[in-house]
């Protein structure tokens, strides 16, 4: 019997993609780009003609603060979605792709688990439709303008110690961090210092995720700010007129791609930025057709509520007008033990005071969700087979102290079938009322803006940075970058922006280190603490157990 979730996924009987889109929603041939017999792009002509028909209820997926345990968020985003279709309500669930660093490194696949998957299973965790190549190569083609230019004369002054436009590749790979280019002699341009972003790092993913058509794609592309001469003008990449090309090379991309559930329901995978590091959120287009396409459609923001939720609320939904009508706070028993200070080998075992201390991390994403982005909240817990009766009923009592209903969740084993309960929930929420509402407003400096989010999400006291970082916020704001959101990068483990403060620490100070303008994407990264847009691997990357059989089936790919 399957047991591993790629045996599951290989063992599942996939609908063809065409008939699939033919019989659940009315999707004619001539509007898909097959890619195989089980997944296709969605022709961007027939998004256009949908954009008259009323949007569907919105569903956000998030949860608390990730831990060595796993939360199981995008495994509940899929169980719910086919739950939702279960009880009748039509219901595509819209997912990002996933990056080659996470599935090589230490995180595995991001395709869901168990029974509750998006398949083509190993199509998707893998080179799935070319996005990311696509993504990476328009990134790169900048990156290549900029040497070029310089090395053929320079005539926009490009300064070389000021160039901020980095390479990506889409593997976590630590030596590329901090290179040097350049070097061997004239014929190979100007010595530089540089360094590679992982590819769900770029701004080119940010605004490809960020965009509502191909013209609105090519201007925000040619907004990037590369670099700035020696009176500090900025340099731009339509200034050195490779916008158009980079578009060329995403055109095809940003068609948005339908696959299917392990239960044959439609979902929508399509973009992918790292919510520690950028937005973490699908593109809009695919959110859009989803809820164009469906009575419900159901997405994920990444990590926890204080980074993914926080960033779909005050990025993604500022810029695009999309509005949740209801959220789901995806949590485990053994996640919650965890932030209250229990072993990892020790999860398995009941330990109610554990889990007692840990709720605080539960209560401060649950007050986030409700009080600070006005959301209607239910708290699923993804069930494990070691959670005991006794932990169950204590998670019950804390969370109606709350005043949130609690679902308990078996889609991991069951499917759909396992996740009906919280279908119902997110039904009844999203027939409620919602307060949706930013954490801070557009006319706020930049400054104030990270301090709201830092004191009112993170439970800090303050922020702070060094005085060259503050100038360089501060010249932001003066040079009308000021009404921009803000996307923190920093650790998704902690309400802090140290890794091993688990629960919900509060008090602590969130320093700035570094500030990077995404002119395109139109936001300002803020860097915080030590955390890296290049990750590492770990000591034992997952790459040493994925291999291939000889009759050609890959195995260990989570």
């Amino acid at each position: 019997m399957a047991s591993s979730d790629i045996q599951i996924a290989q063992q599942a009987r996939l609908l063809r993609i065409t008939d699939l889109a033919r019989d659940r929603l009315g999707i004619a041939d001539e509007h898909l780009v097959p890619y195989g017999h089980h997944k296709a792009k969605l022709s961007l002509g027939y998004i256009e003609q949908l954009r008259d028909r009323p949007d569907g209820k919105l569903v956000l997926v998030t949860a608390i603060s990730p831990t060595p345990a796993g939360e199981g968020k995008t495994t509940t985003t899929v169980g719910l979605g086919d739950a939702l279709n279960r009880i009748g309500r039509k219901t595509i669930v819209a997912l990002r792709e996933p990056s080659l660093g996470p599935v090589f490194g230490m995180k595995g696949g991001a395709a869901g688990g168990g029974h509750a998957q998006v398949v083509p299973m190993e199509d998707i965790n893998l080179h799935f439709t070319g996005d990311f190549s696509a993504i990476a190569l328009a990134n790169n083609l900048l990156a290549a303008a900029i040497d070029n230019h310089v090395h053929h004369g320079n005539a926009l002054g490009i300064d070389v110690r000021r160039v901020s436009w980095k390479r990506v590749v889409d593997m976590n790979d630590r030596a590329l961090r901090d290179i040097t280019v350049g070097l061997g002699g004239p014929g190979n341009g100007y010595p530089r210092q540089d360094g590679f972003d992982i590819v769900v790092a770029s701004e080119v993913m940010a605004i490809f995720c960020l965009a509502t058509s191909l013209m609105d794609l090519k201007e925000r592309l040619g907004n990037i700010v590369v670099a700035q001469t020696r009176d500090r003008r900025p340099v731009r990449a339509r200034d050195l007129k490779v916008h158009g090309a980079m578009t060329v090379l995403l055109k095809d991309a940003l068609a948005p791609n339908l696959v299917q559930t392990l239960e044959n329901n439609p979902a929508i995978l399509h973009g992918g930025p790292f919510a520690n590091i950028a937005h973490g959120c699908n593109s809009v287009l695919a959110t859009r057709t989803a809820l164009k396409l469906a009575d419900y459609a159901v997405t994920e923001a990444g990590f926890g509520a204080d980074l993914g939720a926080e960033k779909f609320v005050d990025i993604k939904c500022r810029k695009s007008g999309l509005r949740p009508d209801a959220a789901v706070l995806v949590a485990t028993v053994r996640a919650l033990k965890y932030h209250g200070g229990a072993a990892l080998p020790d999860l398995g075992r009941e330990d109610l005071a554990a889990l007692d201390k840990g709720l605080a991390n539960l209560q401060r994403h649950v007050e986030n969700v409700t009080q600070r982005y006005g959301l209607p909240c239910v708290v699923a817990i993804n069930h494990f087979t070691a959670d005991t009766e006794a932990e169950i009923a204590l998670l019950r009592e804390r969370v109606a102290a709350l005043g949130v209903p609690l679902a308990l969740a078996r889609h991991w084993a069951e499917g759909g079938a396992g996740a009906t309960d919280l279908a119902h929930e997110v039904v009844r929420l999203c027939d409620g009322a919602s307060r949706f509402r930013f954490v801070y407003d557009d006319a706020d400096p930049l400054w104030d803006k990270m301090r709201k989010v830092a004191t009112q999400v993170y439970g800090a006291a303050d922020i702070s940075a060094a005085a060259d970082v503050r100038a360089q916020i501060q010249s932001l704001q003066d040079s009308g970058y000021g009404h921009y959101p803000v996307c923190v990068a920093k650790t998704q483990y902690s309400f802090s922006t140290d890794p091993k403060q688990r629960g919900a620490p509060s008090g602590h100070v969130v320093d700035i280190r570094e500030v990077r303008l995404a002119a395109g994407a139109e936001f300002i990264v803020l860097v915080c603490g030590d955390i890296m847009t290049m990750p590492g691997l770990p000591k034992v990357p997952s790459a040493e157990v994925i291999d291939l059989t000889e009759d050609g089936r890959v195995v260990g790919l989570f």
